[in-house]
């Protein structure tokens, strides 16, 4: 048996919360020895205060929460209230259990999973509005159908959203750049890759009131991505650490400097197939963005050796910086990860400066952070483990 616990405090729920853990089930008590606590005890687990059972469903897969809709309609309508995070399998799952026990097959037709992926709309419309406390949410697809209608539900309602994915719905258009501007101020992490129904004009839009945004993904967003959205993008969010701009082919050299500009906190960064791109923007993002982790230029073929010379002289000017790697043995300070494959005119004195300069990019088996495929002129190239392992292998040899 369980205690229904009454108005309870934060404090006061946590020591419930706890409790109830403990006890494994009903049966544990919520009041301690000497506490005062306004309790009616109950005996079934559908009579658990819904701020509890809210902590329980943060620690259980999207599968147990589906279950758990259909305990009964309180719960239900708990998970809707303080659901957080959402994602299209289970939104599907759980849309077609509530659309059911909501009797809306009547007016909607057979409610089922294959119904709810070909009528994303439909779904999108009927549960945005009982879904107010989303925090992310995500609807990639596997054939598009989600439109402008559905982003503008999800903007008036889920106006506390974080993350959100929209990732090849090619049928969206500006309009819902436009309603999430107004309507997700606090966006952190946008995934529109593959949207190429959106306008340059519009991403700039977007940039501008959606500043929070720490990791965005534009792969393959070939009309909206140009020097002018990056502009804007480098002038507004300047708390960017992630950006994916592969086989955006407007970039150029214009567009990324404003980015290491604008962006200095940048930690990966996806150029590949931008081929419009030149030394310049490397030499740009080594000089000011001191925090890249990862930068992908594959297919970046007017990249020369002077890049590769920047990247290497980059870390070699932070005397202190790698002097405290250094002390420390901290591999992960500077580049992880460099991807310079199809880039044919570089050379292997120049790349083999890049691998020297920084320790985690490896060419070895099995740990490939450097990678250099398409360009056989660098297969020279080696990490310090790769010449360590083939001076031990021919050592033994003797």
């Amino acid at each position: 048996m369980v205690q229904r616990v009454v108005g309870l405090k934060g404090e006061e729920l946590d020591l419930c919360f706890e409790k109830l853990m403990v006890a494994g089930g009903l049966g544990g008590g919520c009041g301690g020895e000497g506490e005062k606590m306004e309790v009616d005890e109950v005996s079934e687990w559908k009579d658990i205060p819904m701020e509890l059972l809210l902590r329980i469903l943060l620690l259980v897969d999207d599968q147990s929460v589906i279950r758990a809709s259909g305990v009964c309609a309180g719960w239900r309508d708990a998970i809707c209230l303080g659901l957080t995070h959402l994602s299209l399998s289970c939104l599907i799952e759980l849309a077609a259990g509530f659309l059911a026990r909501y009797s809306l097959h009547e007016c909607l037709g057979s409610v089922n999973s294959r119904w709810c992926k070909n009528n994303m709309n439909s779904l999108v419309l009927s549960l945005a509005p009982k879904f107010t406390k989303l925090q992310k949410l995500i609807l990639r697809q596997d054939k598009p159908h989600l439109e402008d209608i559905a982003v503008e539900t999800i903007a008036n309602y889920c106006q506390e959203l974080q993350d959100l994915d929209l990732s090849k719905s090619f049928k969206l258009t500006d309009r819902s750049l436009y309603v999430l501007a107004h309507g997700c101020p606090n966006l952190t992490k946008l995934n529109i890759s593959g949207c190429s129904g959106f306008s340059d004009a519009a991403l700039a839009y977007l940039s501008g009131r959606c500043r929070k945004l720490k990791s965005l993904n534009l792969c393959g967003c070939v009309n909206a991505v140009s020097d002018r959205a990056l502009q804007s993008i480098g002038y507004n969010c300047s708390q960017l650490q992630y950006l994916n701009l592969g086989w955006c082919e407007n970039v150029g050299d214009v567009g990324v400097t404003s980015l290491a500009y604008g962006c200095p906190d940048l930690r990966a960064l996806d150029l590949c197939g931008c081929v419009l791109i030149t030394d310049e923007s490397v030499i740009a993002l080594a000089s000011r963005c001191r925090h890249l982790r990862s930068l992908g230029l594959y297919y970046c073929q007017n990249i020369t050796d002077k890049a590769m010379y920047s990247l290497a002289q980059s870390r070699l000017n932070r005397k202190k910086e790698r002097w405290e790697a250094m002390k420390s043995k901290r591999e992960e300070d500077g580049l992880r990860n460099l991807n310079i494959s199809q880039c044919t005119a570089l050379t292997p004195p120049a790349v083999q400066a890049v691998c020297d300069s920084f320790p985690a990019l490896h060419t070895c088996p099995g740990r490939h952070s450097l990678i250099i495929s398409g360009c056989l002129s660098l297969t020279s190239v080696h990490c310090a483990c790769a010449l360590q392992a083939h001076r031990a292998a021919a050592a033994r040899a003797h």
